[in-house]
């Protein structure tokens, strides 16, 4: 299932558009966060999808610290009042879906959104987990594991969690 719109260029002509341009055309690589593709262009042009997805991990891991935390707690919590609403994202939408989030009953659904709570709670930002290939009651599950991590151990998972969602987008889009 692909989550973006099927691609109108290549790395090429990608390489070649204006910082704006640029920007736009990567804009839902990041959740909300068109800072990224922004600060990558600088490192144009990009030979494959692994130099320009390696671009933008290294403008995450150079950001400020509070740029990181502003990119993670821009995605919304699995199966969320943001899913309730119909207000995610089309990538989003289309991973909760891919994960079977949207088909959990109404005990799961507790469930999760319990874990959820847990977990903003604990660490003070939402649970991020790349979905692709995992279904719901494996999610579940992961939170409870990664519910006994430290802060600095799920800030960095988040991080690595957000670049592998990334890179889950950016095939969906070049494939």
């Amino acid at each position: 299932m692909t989550y973006l719109t099927t691609p109108t260029m290549t790395l090429s002509e990608l390489s070649a558009l204006q910082q704006s341009e640029f920007s736009q055309a990567l804009g839902a690589i990041f959740e909300h966060s068109p800072w990224i593709p922004e600060r990558a262009w600088a490192a144009r042009p990009f030979a494959d999808i692994d130099t320009l997805h390696q671009a933008m991990v290294r403008v995450v891991q150079q950001a400020a610290p509070s740029e990181q935390l502003a990119l993670i707690t821009a995605h919304p919590e699995l199966a969320g009042k943001e899913a309730a609403a119909g207000t995610l994202t089309d990538a989003s939408t289309g991973e909760q879906r891919g994960a079977g989030l949207d088909q959990c009953s109404a005990e799961e659904l507790q469930r999760l959104r319990a874990l959820n709570a847990r977990y903003r709670e604990h660490f003070g930002f939402p649970f991020v987990i790349a979905v692709k290939g995992r279904n719901r009651y494996q999610i579940m599950d992961a939170i409870e594991e990664r519910l006994h991590n430290d802060r600095d151990t799920e800030f960095a998972t988040c991080l690595d969690q957000i670049g592998q969602i990334a890179r889950f987008r950016l095939d969906a889009q070049f494939a």
